[in-house]
């Protein structure tokens, strides 16, 4: 049983502490879709939840204190040359 949450502290409540805490969450392998619900996301290989309940409330939270601050769009807009980079896809500079 995990006792600790996996989820990475949201340094900074801005665009750019929005895009270092969905880089910190690709480094962790928890990078996921700021649209989808992270209670409902599961992993291919065994079925399991990628996310203990726990760790989905501190998910929320920080979506949450995201969104209020700087707004749905822009954590989007955060989110996406992280998505890039994991796809292997270069950004323009």
């Amino acid at each position: 049983m995990q006792t600790q949450s996996r989820i990475p502290k949201l340094n900074e409540v801005s665009f750019d502490g929005a895009l270092m805490w969905f880089s910190e969450m690709k480094c962790k392998d928890l990078l996921f879709h700021p649209e989808d619900d992270p209670a409902d996301i599961f992993l291919f290989s065994d079925g399991s939840r990628m996310f203990d309940q726990i760790e989905v409330e501190d998910v929320n939270l920080i979506l949450e204190r995201l969104e209020s601050t700087i707004g749905h769009e822009n954590v989007i807009k955060a989110a996406y040359p992280v998505f890039m980079n994991a796809f292997g896809l270069r950004l323009d500079a």
